[in-house]
């Protein structure tokens, strides 16, 4: 059996699994992708490497994107996409350009813009984007269950955004919201109404507590807007203040998950999950 499959099974929770990123760097690269794609597709290899180099400690995940359908790269040379996104609670934004090589992402101010400042690099996009993962040397899962999905809704396909045992995954740019057992209802959902807690995996730019509670409160309260942020955190709690004011206390526990293997092909392991036992308006917040 599948990976993302026996991980459905152990009913092991989504919240608190997000990969951790202040910002990211998409960039359409055509072609096949190997395990390690930056280094392993039909992007030059060193290119790649330096722009892994220059993103390492700056908070900036970087991802290869591709249009759904046929995948061939005829090596003509042709103009890129590029978005570029910082997940800054409150003030996310997401931008565009267009590149005649991917070499002119060199120029990118990477410690800038894993601080959420813009470049001026690209220009604003409005409506928000969700990528999802088809890297299928990565695991097989996200080519087997996370291409149907791209291609329905004419989503950008991209590369490995971890956690493949919850495919088909996703990620909602510009505020870093992972998304684990994506069918075509929910990134719809996603797509036309905002952030949804549903299947959510957390906010990039939080702690795995921090993600847990954020999720939680969004649950709790049905919000879909970029209004949140955690403002404290402890071993086990988190507290999460919203734009208006209020503020809730999360308190949180852990669970072992039963075994199961967290890629194909790996043996099965077990695992401790971080989950919200229960979410605490505290009264008067908004009044401070």
């Amino acid at each position: 059996m599948r990976c993302s499959t026996l991980a459905d099974l152990a009913g092991e929770p989504l919240a608190g699994t997000a990969a951790t990123a202040t910002a990211w760097l998409c960039l359409e690269q055509p072609g096949p992708w190997g395990r390690d794609a930056l280094r392993e597709s039909h992007l030059d290899r060193e290119l790649g490497a330096e722009l892994q180099r220059r993103a390492d400690g700056t908070g900036v995940r970087i991802l290869l994107i591709r249009r759904p359908g046929r995948h061939a790269d005829t090596r003509v040379p042709a103009r890129r996409r590029v978005y570029l996104a910082a997940t800054t609670p409150g003030a996310s934004w997401l931008e565009q350009a267009d590149v005649a090589g991917p070499e002119e992402l060199l120029e990118l101010d990477f410690a800038a813009l894993g601080a959420g400042r813009s470049t001026a690099f690209g220009t604003p996009v409005a409506d928000p984007l969700l990528l999802v993962c088809t890297n299928s040397k990565r695991d097989v899962c996200c080519a087997l269950y996370g291409r149907p999905i791209a291609t329905a809704l004419n989503l950008w396909e991209c590369t490995h955004t971890g956690g493949h045992r919850f495919a088909p995954t996703g990620v909602l740019l510009p505020t870093g919201h992972l998304y684990g057992r994506l069918d075509q209802d929910l990134a719809e959902r996603i797509v036309t109404k905002g952030v949804t807690a549903d299947r959510c995996r957390g906010r990039s730019c939080f702690t795995p507590r921090g993600q847990v509670a954020e999720v939680a409160v969004r649950d709790r309260i049905g919000e879909t807007g970029d209004v949140l942020t955690v403002v404290a955190e402890t071993r086990d709690s988190a507290t999460v203040r919203h734009t208006d004011g209020r503020e809730w206390h999360v308190s949180l526990t852990e669970r072992t998950v039963p075994p199961r293997p967290s890629s194909c092909g790996r043996s099965p392991d077990t695992a401790v999950a971080l989950i919200a036992s229960a979410v605490e308006e505290l009264v008067g917040a908004c009044l401070d």
